[in-house]
């Protein structure tokens, strides 16, 4: 199957240029080899580059490419299937834009094209390459720094302090250095439950974390609880039992967040809305879990306005390497913002995650980067300062 890869990357700092036409001779070998073919543009600092041929052939010359430090912020733009090549003269030719006049790179491109149908701007590879000669990728492309830039050091002092039968999962802004929210993790259903008696379940177990984290919780600090979206619908004095809880627990409804996954299914819309509307009237706050995994997506928001929108592991995970993630991101975080809708990163992991999200305007976020099972709060600090 005939697979392309678009990516983009930058060159290492201690890599001087002149290496290039040997590198790029050695690439074109091998990339032969694998029936490979394409193109590699080079501005001064950022390489372009169009790889296609037979689906294993590409992949392992993109595994290649990915783990060699003499570039970095690789970032996948795009992996498609065509039914003939667009490049097929040369495994790897350098296309060096600094040798070329700006208003006639782009046609100086298209003329090494091997289609036997001529390349036009309607074709995606080449609306990539367009973007990329004319530098127009520059406000949403953020340069990541290595991920041994930073440490993260444990704050015991900065941690929450332990609930009896309730986890806590901190919700942080970490260059503020603070916890924003905790959320307290209510116990599953056990297994065989279903129907409404799932919900009585979820509800009770709701409650009950409720209950034993509005102990320990800070007055000053939200309380994030997630409860499935049909709870709200099918148990009819939901929302007055979950009043109720709060005072109990001698807390105040503007300090709790309640969270419903968008994987979960919300069967009757209306009837969801309207038990939203019942939180916010008794001052809860809402957010849409696991946002960009379900079905819903951008449209449930035109039914549903939250106060928050967590964005999970499915979205966020090697973000800083995926051009579709990054892109996706940029939409939703273009579309909360002109909602006034806070957004929370989940899931994570690496420092690199962090570091692109926080460039794209994230501030708050969840993960094992941060707080690992059982561990205190770990805060980012340059290993300088180290």
């Amino acid at each position: 199957m005939l697979t392309t890869i678009i990516y983009r990357s930058h060159l290492a700092n201690e890599v001087p240029v002149s290496v290039l036409p040997g590198m790029v001779e050695k690439a074109s070998l091998l990339n032969a080899r694998h029936q490979v073919t394409g193109i590699l543009l080079f501005n001064g600092t950022h390489f372009f580059q169009i790889l296609e041929g037979p689906e294993e052939g590409v992949l392992d010359i993109y595994g290649r490419i990915c783990a060699d430090r003499r570039h970095h912020n690789v970032v996948e733009l795009m992996r498609d299937y065509s039914p003939s090549r667009r490049f097929g003269n040369h495994g790897m030719e350098l296309f060096d834009l600094r040798h070329h006049d700006s208003g006639s790179v782009l046609q100086a491109v298209l003329d090494r094209g091997t289609s036997k149908y001529r390349l036009t701007y309607d074709d995606r590879g080449l609306q990539f390459l367009r973007t990329f000669v004319e530098a127009r990728e520059k406000e949403n492309y953020f340069e990541v720094l290595p991920a041994d830039y930073w440490d993260f050091v444990p704050d015991d002092n900065g941690s929450p302090a332990a609930a009896a039968g309730v986890t806590f999962r901190p919700v942080v802004d970490p260059l503020g250095r603070k916890v924003t929210a905790l959320e307290a993790l209510p116990d599953d259903a056990p297994a065989g439950v279903s129907g409404e008696a799932l919900y009585e379940h979820n509800l009770d177990a709701v409650i009950g974390a409720l209950h034993r984290a509005g102990r320990s919780c800070p007055d000053d600090i939200m309380l994030y609880l997630s409860i499935l979206p049909m709870t709200l619908v099918y148990v009819p004095d939901a929302v007055s039992r979950l009043v109720s809880a709060i005072d109990s627990a001698g807390m105040v409804p503007q300090q709790i967040i309640l969270g419903v996954s968008e994987t979960e299914v919300i069967s009757q819309l209306e009837a969801f809305s309207q038990a939203v509307r019942q939180l916010k009237q008794a001052g809860i706050s809402l957010s849409i879990d696991n946002f960009g995994d379900g079905s819903a997506g951008l449209s449930l928001l035109a039914h549903v306005q939250p106060d928050r929108v967590r964005i999970g592991a499915g979205i966020v995970r090697n973000i800083h390497r995926s051009g579709p993630r990054q892109a996706v991101v940029h939409a939703v975080l273009r579309c909360c913002s002109a909602l006034e809708i806070n957004v929370i990163a989940a899931g994570i992991e690496q420092p690199e995650e962090w570091m692109w999200l926080e460039a794209a305007g994230v501030t708050d976020f969840q993960g094992a980067l941060f707080t690992a099972e059982g561990a205190a709060v770990a805060w980012p600090e340059t290993r300088e300062a180290v």
